[in-house]
C-alpha cells in the first residue's frame, strides 16, 4: 500500500512539475536517476509513474545516455486525458439518456463550484454573445457546446474538464436536435443567462438549480415524471 501511495504522488510531483516549469511539447524531463533525486523518491517509483505518463500519451521515453537520456513531453496531462476519455467514448454507443445525466451531475457541480470559486466568466460570456449572434441551429450549438465545456472550466478542476470535453462531439449531435426540435432558442439562451447570473451573483444553489432546468427546457422528455 506504501509504494502505491508512493507512485500516486510521484505522478502528481510530475505533473506538477510540467505545469510550474511551463513544459511545453518537445521539451526534455530529466533522466530518471536525477528526478528520483529531486523528487526524493526511488527510481522504481518514478519508473512506474512515467509508465503511466507514457501510456496517456504524456511522454515519449527515449532510450540514451546525456542529453539524449530521459523522457520527451508530447503532450499537457490535461489534454492528454481528454483525447484518451475521447477515444473511449467514442468506442461505445451512448444514448441521449446516458448523455444528459451525465451533463446534469457535472454540469450542476461544476455551477456550484464556479458560484463558489475565484475563476473568470469571460468565456461563458463570450459564448452567450456568440448564441446571440448566431444564424443557425448549427451555429447557435457551436456556441451553446463552447458555454457549457466554458461552465465545466470555470469550476476549476481539469478532470471536469476533460470529461466534459471529450463528450463536446455527442453532446453537439443531440443539441443540435433539442434546438431544431424546439425551433426557438429564446428559452435555451434565457437559461445560459441564469447560469451566468448566478455565478456572477456567487449563489452555488441557485447556479445548480439553474443548470437542471435548463436541460429539463432542453430535454423535457427526459424529466418528465
Amino acid at each position: 500500500m506504501k509504494r502505491t501511495r508512493t507512485f500516486e504522488d510521484v505522478l502528481a510531483q510530475i505533473e506538477r512539475r510540467i505545469a510550474e516549469d511551463g513544459l511545453t511539447a518537445g521539451d526534455r524531463l530529466p533522466a530518471e536517476r536525477r528526478l528520483a533525486e529531486q523528487l526524493g523518491v526511488s527510481r522504481s517509483s518514478v519508473r512506474e509513474a512515467m509508465r503511466v505518463l507514457e501510456t496517456l500519451g504524456v511522454v515519449s521515453s527515449q532510450v540514451g545516455r546525456g542529453p539524449d537520456a530521459g523522457a520527451v513531453l508530447i503532450a499537457r496531462p490535461d489534454s492528454a486525458l481528454t483525447g484518451l476519455l475521447r477515444l473511449h467514448l467514442g468506442l461505445a454507443t451512448l444514448e441521449l439518456r446516458e448523455v444528459i445525466d451525465t451533463r446534469h451531475m457535472i454540469e450542476q457541480w461544476a455551477a456550484a463550484r464556479a458560484a463558489t470559486g475565484r475563476h473568470g466568466t469571460e468565456a461563458l460570456t463570450a459564448a452567450l454573445a456568440g448564441m446571440d449572434a448566431a444564424r443557425t441551429a448549427e451555429e447557435f450549438v457551436e456556441y451553446d457546446t463552447a458555454f457549457h465545456c466554458a461552465l465545466a472550466d470555470a469550476s476549476g478542476n481539469r478532470l471536469v474538464s476533460a470529461v466534459m470535453r471529450s463528450l463536446r462531439d455527442t453532446m453537439r449531435k443531440f443539441s443540435v436536435e433539442a434546438v431544431e426540435r424546439l425551433g426557438d432558442t429564446a428559452i435555451l439562451r434565457a437559461g445560459h443567462v441564469r447560469i451566468l447570473a448566478a455565478i456572477e451573483a456567487g449563489d452555488p444553489g441557485e447556479a445548480a438549480a439553474a443548470v437542471s432546468e435548463h436541460l429539463a427546457d432542453a430535454y423535457p422528455e427526459l424529466f418528465t415524471h
